[in-house]
């Protein structure tokens, strides 16, 4: 009796339709791209941090544990959500002296800008003052009660853009 070198059968070979590795007894070893993503933390941000505080490097995570999330007062945070240009500044000014010198008044909004990513606690900070992130001009914003729909073009060129110390009566 003759075997064929090939499979001639009209079926397809068992399992072909899987993207795994196995021996065929249903021990097969599954592969799933895994995301890469990076966290950079520099360990101070400037114009962030008190000088006279010594920093301290985060404890190591276990392996395979997420960090833990930084608590938001989600109350307080719709509440600042409602505040006027003035009354942000002013908030601003006593309770984040350090947010209020890298705002930006654009139009009736209040712009934040950082040169790279924040930690966790900033975030969470400025995310509890009422500020969202918007991906497209790399900025967190209040829209200080004047909810608008998306531009496509820069605010700036329209309202300008002022500092709030700008702003205030001398």
């Amino acid at each position: 009796m003759r075997v064929p070198s090939e499979d001639y059968s009209p079926r397809k070979p068992r399992g072909a339709c899987l993207k795994s590795k196995g021996d065929g007894n249903g021990t097969a070893l599954t592969k799933k791209k895994a995301m890469k993503t990076t966290l950079q933390h520099t360990g101070s941000t400037p114009g962030l941090r008190d000088q006279s505080s010594t920093h301290q490097a985060p404890a190591a995570a276990a392996p395979g544990s997420r960090p833990v999330a930084t608590p938001i007062d989600f109350a307080r945070r719709r509440a600042n959500r409602s505040l006027r240009t003035p009354q942000l500044l002013a908030l601003l000014r006593t309770e984040a002296p350090r947010f209020y010198d890298l705002a930006e008044v654009v139009g009736s909004w209040v712009w934040i800008q950082f040169a790279e990513k924040q930690p966790a606690a900033i975030t969470a900070a400025l995310a509890e003052l009422g500020f969202h992130w918007n991906p497209k001009r790399q900025a967190w914003q209040h829209p200080c009660g004047a909810v608008t729909a998306g531009s496509p073009h820069d605010p700036r060129a329209k309202y300008g853009s002022q500092h709030p110390a700008d702003l205030q009566p001398a």
